[in-house]
């Protein structure tokens, strides 16, 4: 259906099907779906690998422990459909499902029909019964997942990257965190280790790294053999707690050099309240010579507050859109 191999498929971003004619929405409603631990069906326009669209019907659902409740894949159907009337793409199931701590990544599950002739002008959309279909089609290979998993009590895990599974910011998130000067990165607590998913032009030139190197990262990159252990338990702690903290710690730059972090750790939630992402932000103590208006705590607590408006403005921003697409 899509043309690649499996070599091509096994480790990579899911959005490696998406291209120029992909609906933006619906690929923020997906994103807002992952991180909302939701089951969705939508109508989704991707792109093969010699670069032709087609439409498919796409049905997404959490994989959970059984043991933990805690989401371990996320499974992806999708089933060709012809082109119809893109104005009822989000009226499929959005089902809320219930998980306790993390999801590690999206597993995309590929339907293996011909594909061929889709674009026909006359094609209709997904109709009731292939909405079915797709769903059962889920529902069929979760059970064969809980039936391994249950018998080898192993997970079905692939080819991993850490980078590879973390879920893109949104542009307009991107274009409104690049805004805020001050240093901070954004972790995700729902990826595996909690990478950083955003690090400020001031946090690479505090740090001397690359953008390229510091995005899928554990912040405890920047530690070193000095860094106090008592230290990086209080801030584990905070954000298990889902609880702000601020903390001295001894960090190391690129180069090597140390410098003391004035590091305050908040969680950012979005329009539902849920926790989305953490921010931390830093000041060199060192530089606290310099003359600055507002004391540390006032600085940090403004890039915290700028952090949460931009988040929770994508977040209803992207709510409203579904309610007006649904």
């Amino acid at each position: 259906m899509t043309g690649f191999s499996r070599g091509d498929l096994l480790g990579r971003n899911p959005r490696l099907l998406q291209g120029p004619t992909t609906d933006r929405r619906s690929v923020m409603e997906i994103r807002e779906a992952v991180r909302g631990e939701r089951t969705l069906q939508i109508a989704l326009r991707n792109h093969r690998k010699d670069g032709t669209p087609h439409w498919v019907l796409f049905h997404m659902c959490p994989v959970r422990d059984e043991r933990s409740g805690r989401v371990i894949h996320f499974l992806a159907v999708q089933l060709p459909i012809g082109r119809g009337d893109r104005s009822r793409r989000s009226g499929g199931v959005a089902v809320a499902t219930s998980c306790r701590d993390e999801m590690v990544r999206c597993v995309s599950v590929f339907d293996d029909a011909d594909s061929r002739g889709l674009e026909d002008e006359n094609s209709q959309l997904a109709s009731d019964r292939e909405k079915q279909k797709a769903t059962n089609a889920a529902k069929t290979i979760l059970s064969i997942l809980n039936y391994y998993r249950k018998h080898t009590d192993k997970s079905v895990h692939g080819k991993r990257s850490c980078q590879g599974s973390m879920i893109p910011l949104n542009t307009s998130l991107n274009i409104s965190l690049g805004r805020i000067k001050q240093s901070f990165v954004l972790t995700d607590p729902y990826l595996p280790d909690m990478p950083i998913v955003y690090a400020s032009d001031a946090f690479l030139n505090l740090t001397g790294y690359s953008r390229q190197e510091v995005l899928g990262q554990n912040c405890r990159f920047l530690s070193g053999p000095d860094t106090d252990g008592e230290v990086l338990h209080q801030i584990k702690d905070s954000i298990r707690e889902e609880q702000a903290c601020t903390v001295c710690i001894l960090n190391y730059r690129k180069d090597g050099s140390t410098f003391w972090n004035r590091l305050h750790i908040s969680p950012v939630r979005n329009a539902t309240g849920k926790v989305a992402y953490h921010v931390g932000v830093q000041i060199d103590e060192s530089r606290e010579g310099e003359n600055h208006v507002l004391s540390p705590e006032m600085r940090q607590l403004g890039v915290v507050g700028s952090v949460k408006v931009a988040v929770r403005s994508l977040s209803a921003f992207t709510s409203t859109s579904r309610s007006e697409m649904s």
